[in-house]
């Protein structure tokens, strides 16, 4: 009979055994587990916890990630396919319940087949306490989801509670039934990708958030993403040395905005005039591309930066953009981020189409996400801001703790050429020459309606300014609104 040591020795060998991973998995799930913490930081938790002798199916545990700890789950497809069943689904509640209770940001490492079959009801029951947690999780500590493999039926619904989700390009997979069970049902004969894969998700669905091309990128953007942010709701913000702006983009901004309105420019360059010149993390950069999601840092304080996009668009507003930046918004709002507002909208986009998608609803969200945020908001209409769109894009009248407008901007209840349109309809019908008085017209409008001096002059915007004045007003109206004598709020 074995003394009490070698037993335990045997058991530590077994669980610590190298199972090869299958397919196009690169790692094991503990591997995975220790790669995205500091090294030699990881402690797994309840690691002899089994399930009809062949694993719990996940590993959980926590570790450090630049010091900070941060609690872990990271599905072991060597046990079942990484299905979940009710010793799992414990195994993953143990962790959330203590990423709640210390207040330690949490990151799911996604490789599941969905509920495990044998365990049945027990298995759906533990699932849905897996995702009663999430929900409770989000008041009180970041969320991240990485999909490094298939993430299937009951398993997808988790990752669409937190608050980021990563996928592997040609890895992850995120559906609620499977190709095989499509076929059998609809007749429809589909492949993985196409109806669960990263493009999918990160371009049309808008499920996932950040497509990479390696599991070590997953990891990598991961440890990024929680740099910007605090350990919890309410928690500190990680203030750093503060970087001066990249020098040439700073130069450029006094000529960077076209004066036509119609003519387009790329706002990441706007941005590289104004934020620290240092690490930076777009979220969702391939969907609904008119509107621009990012993390990055002003004088050395990390920061939420949302803007539209001309490039794509013309920055129009839609149900889609609207989605994604009340999403991102609200997330900032949650976790005290400083939200940067870069404004150069046109308005929503009309039609059937879009009022069929319920662009109603989704902008007035963006409206309820600016109202909510009680983070400091800091907005600048660096061209246009017309209609309803002017206000969605984080006005004054929505709670903007501070708001510019750079000095060719305009600010009005519609463009130029179609208030003229509508105020001058009779004169331009009897016009002998109705484009010359269009424009004559619409110039007055311009100067006399639009320009910010009159939104200035009313309060409503703070002040007019310079380009080359932004980051400097941006970054004195966060010392001011950050500082108390207890340190940031």
């Amino acid at each position: 009979m074995p003394d009490h040591r070698t037993r335990l020795e045997d058991r530590r060998q077994e669980r610590f055994r190298r199972v090869e991973p299958r397919g196009k998995r690169v790692h094991t799930a503990r591997e995975r587990a220790e790669m995205l913490v500091d090294a030699g930081s990881f402690v797994e938790t309840t690691p002899l916890r089994a399930a009809h002798g062949g694993g719990s199916g996940v590993v959980t545990g926590w570790g450090l990630i630049d010091g900070r700890p941060v609690v872990i789950a990271s599905h072991d497809a060597a046990v079942a396919s990484g299905a979940i069943g009710e010793v799992m689904a414990d195994a993953i509640m143990d962790a959330q319940r203590l990423a709640i209770r210390r207040g330690y940001p949490i990151v799911y490492i996604n490789d599941s087949g969905g509920a495990r079959v044998p365990d049945g009801i027990l298995a759906l029951h533990g699932c849905g306490g897996i995702f009663a947690l999430n929900v409770e999780a989000q008041r009180h500590i970041p969320q991240i989801s990485l999909i490094l493999g298939p993430c299937a039926g009951a398993a997808a619904y988790s990752p669409a509670l937190t608050d980021w989700t990563i996928m592997v390009k040609g890895q992850g997979h995120m559906f609620l039934t499977g190709p095989d069970i499509v076929k059998a049902a609809t007749g429809e004969d589909v492949t993985a990708d196409e109806i669960g894969g990263s493009r999918l998700h990160t371009e049309t669905s808008g499920v996932a958030h950040l497509e990479v091309e390696s599991e070590q990128e997953a990891l990598e953007s991961a440890r990024l993403l929680l740099s910007f942010l605090p350990s919890r709701v309410g928690g500190e913000q990680r203030i750093g040395d503060p970087v001066p702006a990249n020098p040439r983009a700073v130069d450029a901004l006094p000529a960077l905005v076209p004066e036509k309105a119609s003519v387009v420019f790329d706002m990441n360059q706007l941005i590289d005039g104004v934020l620290d010149n240092g690490a930076r993390l777009e979220l969702m950069p391939r969907h609904a591309g008119s509107i621009l999601t990012l993390f990055g840092r002003l004088d050395g304080r990390p920061v939420g930066v949302v803007a539209n996009q001309p490039a794509c668009r013309g920055g129009i507003l839609d149900a889609k953009s609207s989605v994604k930046l009340a999403r991102f918004v609200e997330f900032c709002g949650r976790f005290g981020l400083p939200i940067l507002t870069f404004v150069d909208v046109p308005g929503f986009l009309p039609g059937t189409v879009e009022e069929g998608r319920g662009v109603i609803t989704h902008g007035a969200k963006v409206l309820k996400a600016y109202v909510d945020a009680a983070s400091p908001k800091l907005t600048v209409v660096v061209r246009k801001a017309y209609g309803g769109a002017y206000i969605a894009m984080g006005a004054k009248s929505l709670g903007a703790d501070m708001t510019w407008a750079w000095s060719n901007a305009e600010i009005a209840v519609m463009g130029p050429g179609g208030a003229v349109a509508l105020l001058h309809r009779r004169a331009l019908a009897a016009a002998e020459d109705p484009t010359a008085l269009r424009d004559e017209l619409a110039a007055e409008y311009r100067e006399n309606v639009a320009r910010p001096y009159v939104a200035a002059e009313a309060g409503i915007v703070d002040d007019v300014i310079f380009p080359e004045e932004t980051r400097g007003r941006m970054a004195d109206a966060l010392r001011m609104l950050t500082h108390s004598e207890g340190g940031p709020r």
